[in-house]
């Protein structure tokens, strides 16, 4: 990844690299074949070697993933009345492997897209047998998010979602994201989920973001 915009995604998730904290992100014995395929598929376009035989990075970057945002960052240490101790990320607030939500984000800042392998857990049923429309919205929001922070510290202004089919629960699903266009602090989104064949939509979707000082919405002056 391009050193700048790494430094960028280091400052938004607010953790300070000193810290070891786990990455949920990694594969465990709740994923799929399918779920793993598609994360070795991904990895391997992490790395490429020129034809002296070097390896050098390629022009994707798997993101990492925490259960906080604001634990030992620079809010929380602005604030630390305001920060529950016992507060989690809402993704990542499950401690059984494979109840809830099991994704993994893959960046490409060159093309400004990235892309998200996402498995369901049976705690996200919404009808019998599919993902609930709001878990489907909370990975939309999540991985829209992670690709707008390539500009720095943002807000949520818009999230239009149109859901075209229901998401057979447990399964394995594709979540494509690019950056449509930029006007001044304007970042507009576009999304979609489909099935790892990309030959079933789910649901597509536009996003709008903010980008800036955010202080004021924090309370505070330097973030």
């Amino acid at each position: 990844m391009n050193p700048n915009c790494t430094q960028k995604l280091q400052k938004m998730s607010l953790w300070p690299s000193n810290i070891h904290l786990q990455d949920y992100s990694e594969p465990n014995e709740s994923w799929s074949p399918e779920m793993r395929q598609l994360y070795d598929q991904y990895i391997a376009l992490c790395e490429v070697r020129t034809d002296g035989g070097e390896v050098k990075t390629g022009p994707w970057q798997k993101l990492p993933s925490y259960n906080r945002t604001l634990k030992h960052g620079i809010v929380a240490a602005q604030r630390p009345k305001t920060i529950d101790p016992r507060a989690r990320l809402f993704t990542r607030n499950v401690e059984e492997k494979g109840a809830a939500f099991e994704y993994v984000v893959f960046m490409n800042d060159q093309e400004r897209r990235c892309v998200c392998v996402f498995q369901s857990g049976h705690l996200l049923e919404g009808p019998p047998g599919y993902v609930h429309a709001g878990a489907v919205a909370t990975m939309f929001s999540t991985v829209t998010t992670t690709l707008s922070m390539l500009f720095g510290r943002v807000l949520t202004a818009n999230l239009n979602l149109n859901f075209r089919s229901p998401v057979p629960l447990g399964s394995v699903s594709l979540i494509h994201s690019a950056v449509d266009k930029v006007e001044g602090r304007k970042i507009f989104v576009t999304c979609r989920m489909t099935s790892i064949d990309e030959s079933k939509l789910y649901t597509d979707a536009t996003a709008l973001f903010l980008s800036g000082k955010l202080g004021h919405v924090f309370g505070t002056k330097s973030v």
